[in-house]
């Protein structure tokens, strides 16, 4: 696969963004006219899934190639004052590229951990520049923060009681409180200069940009605010949109977007809690937080001009595979640990078959005890345990809602998602003996991933020091308000 140039590498990674949200995916009033072209132009996967319905789990994954569980990425997401973060001996996609002479960048949304020194931080994990806000874009004070010009305040109050959220350049802070009216801006500069830069010295690159778009609260600079037809949500996604478009323009100035696969997709489902700011599910079931389809089937777009066919793929995928799928198209060498990623090169450039059997889905809150709530193999899905999530509360599903508490089943709830995506009509062992086969299947795929897997040191479980939230002022008092410059 590795041609005379090494291909570059550019992945996008949406927040909150359900798998109904964009126009490309049926979404009746979004304006995504980049995206859509990068779905036009290249392979649209309609049953692409997330490692877990939350956001720093499903970054941890995304990277590493590796369920959260093995790096110790849970319960839940991490914090500004977290002690700890992805642990350092994980082997990240920029690790894996650097040893080939890459370029790499991060840019956006972190949140995988900031830790004593910012010894978390990109800079630290494979990247050799890094600007962003470390963690949620809600993880500070937001209620006095302008989201929309002129003065718009964001909607809501976000995390009170901590350091206002700032903007890092490497690991050194930039600004704080962040001005949610240029960040884009300068993200979208940044990025530009990334690709002229390295495609100037003729370095291979791979850049990475986890949005903070469309997370709660939205924001968006002058051009894209009241510009959609969807409100907050939408200025919010039109701006993420055009970002994306100056990304292609930066490849198209340097004559390289036929040697660059870009890989489009999402964190987690829609925070349905948020009503119409909280983004769609289309016809899928629930949305962030929960282990149905809403809460981790994502959109997902592989564009490389002349290389992948445009079209529409039905195979299993998962943010997993982008891993061994970058060191397949590289020639870089995997990292020598257990990877739960398959490599998607031949599904996407031949229309083979995937080599993907199965999906797990953990909850946010993973145990050894209840090990996963849920599996797919091939188009069936079985439910092991189901639960409400206050993510996605508010909709008119009582399944959804935070008070649907925890239930075990046993036989598991099973659905063919082919012909019920919503998850509407467990199929039944009485009508349909056939099932009885298949639950076996179910269950011994069930056995044989937790035969291997082995849980990591829970980063989430070391706990938060308030001292390690990153101020740019750290001698000063009282904090955190004090944190401002």
């Amino acid at each position: 696969i590795c041609s005379a140039l090494q291909p570059n590498f550019i992945v996008i990674f949406a927040d909150d963004l359900g798998f109904g949200d964009l126009g490309c995916y049926g979404h009746p009033s979004s304006l995504t006219p980049n995206i859509d072209r990068l779905a036009a132009n290249g392979l649209r996967f309609t049953d692409f899934y997330t490692t877990c319905p939350v956001c720093s789990p499903s970054r941890a994954s995304l990277l590493t190639g590796r369920y959260q569980t093995r790096s110790g990425i849970y319960p839940g997401v991490l914090y500004p004052g977290s002690r700890g973060g992805l642990p350092l001996n994980e082997t990240t996609i920029a690790e894996l590229l650097k040893p080939l002479g890459y370029a790499t960048a991060a840019v956006g949304k972190w949140h995988l951990g900031v830790g004593p020194g910012g010894m978390y931080l990109p800079t630290h994990q494979g990247f050799d520049q890094y600007l962003g806000i470390p963690y949620s874009h809600d993880m500070g004070p937001c209620w006095n923060l302008t989201c929309f010009p002129p003065d718009v305040k964001c909607f809501g109050l976000c995390d009170v009681g901590t350091v206002a959220v700032p903007l890092m350049l490497q690991d050194v802070i930039k600004k704080q409180p962040v001005n949610f009216l240029t960040l884009e801006n300068s993200y979208s500069q940044f990025m530009s200069n990334f690709i002229f830069n390295s495609a100037s010295r003729s370095k291979p690159f791979f850049l990475y940009y986890p949005s903070h778009h469309t997370h709660y609260p939205q924001y968006a600079g002058p051009k894209a605010a009241g510009a959609s037809l969807r409100g907050p949500f939408g200025d919010a996604l039109l701006e993420f949109d055009s970002t994306i478009g100056d990304i292609l323009d930066a490849l198209e100035q340097m004559q390289i977007i036929n040697n660059t696969f870009i890989f489009f997709t999402a964190d987690n489902g829609p925070e349905l809690m948020r009503m119409s700011r909280g983004g769609n599910a289309g016809p899928l079931k629930c949305g962030k937080g929960t282990t149905f389809e809403g809460g981790m089937r994502e959109p997902a777009i592989a564009f490389w001009p002349g290389v992948i066919a445009p079209g529409v793929t039905h195979e299993l995928a998962s943010t997993l595979d982008l891993l061994p799928t970058i060191a397949r198209l590289s020639g870089a060498s995997l990292p020598q640990v257990q990877l739960d990623g398959v490599d998607m090169t031949d599904l996407m450039l031949t229309r083979g078959k995937s080599k993907r059997g199965t999906m797990m889905f953990y909850p946010t809150d993973p145990s050894e005890k209840t090990s996963i709530f849920a599996l797919r193999l091939g188009k069936y899905k079985a439910h092991f345990y189901t639960r409400g999530a206050t993510h996605s509360s508010t909709g008119p599903d009582p399944d959804c809602q935070f008070a649907s508490a925890l239930k075990a089943h046993d036989p598991p709830l099973v659905f063919d998602l082919e012909s019920d995506p919503s998850e509407n009509y467990p199929l039944s062992l009485d009508t349909e003996p056939a099932l009885h086969g298949l639950l076996d299947k179910i269950l011994e795929a069930k056995a044989k991933f937790e035969a291997s897997m082995v849980f990591g040191e829970s980063q989430v479980g070391r706990g938060s020091d308030p001292a390690l939230a990153p101020c740019c002022a750290p001698l000063c008092q009282p904090k955190p308000s004090c944190c401002q410059c």
